[in-house]
């Protein structure tokens, strides 16, 4: 598959998911942003990244060798299993061993990784959750968070 066709893939991909993303609305108005700007922001991106492999120069089936395909992989089902545990184990938990393989994946010892996962977790969470208003699963960290 060349740059040029995943480019298009992710154009209509990002276009699929804006107009999804057009009836996303809250049951109760209570949040600043809403649930529509983050797919719209994600689809934006996405259409982005795809028309700049559509049309740079020297895109290419060549462009695919030397892929670290295991390192790929690993980010591939960790953010998987993340969808999967979102609910269940709440945004902190989730992202924290979510980060953990990616870490791993980009060179980062087990130990940088954990440390890193832990700190990305509860630092977006807080953001998130204290700064912004937008409301995140806490999982079983709830009673934990809730002074934070």
């Amino acid at each position: 598959m060349s740059d040029r066709v995943l480019g298009a893939v992710c154009v209509v991909a990002s276009a699929a998911m804006a107009w999804a993303a057009q009836d996303y609305a809250a049951a109760i108005s209570y949040e600043p942003v809403g649930p529509r700007a983050f797919p719209l922001l994600l689809a934006g991106g996405l259409g982005l990244s795809g028309l700049w492999l559509v049309l740079r120069p020297g895109a290419g089936a060549a462009a695919f060798r030397g892929v670290p395909w295991k390192p790929t992989a690993w980010c591939a089902a960790s953010v998987l299993v993340y969808a999967l545990l979102f609910q269940w184990l709440g945004f902190p938990l989730a992202t924290a061993l979510m980060a953990v393989p990616v870490g791993v994946a980009f060179g980062g010892s087990w130990k940088q990784a954990l440390t890193g996962g832990a700190a990305l977790g509860l630092a977006l969470y807080l953001l998130f959750d204290k700064l912004l208003d937008v409301v995140l699963p806490a999982g079983p960290l709830a009673s934990l968070l809730a002074g934070a």
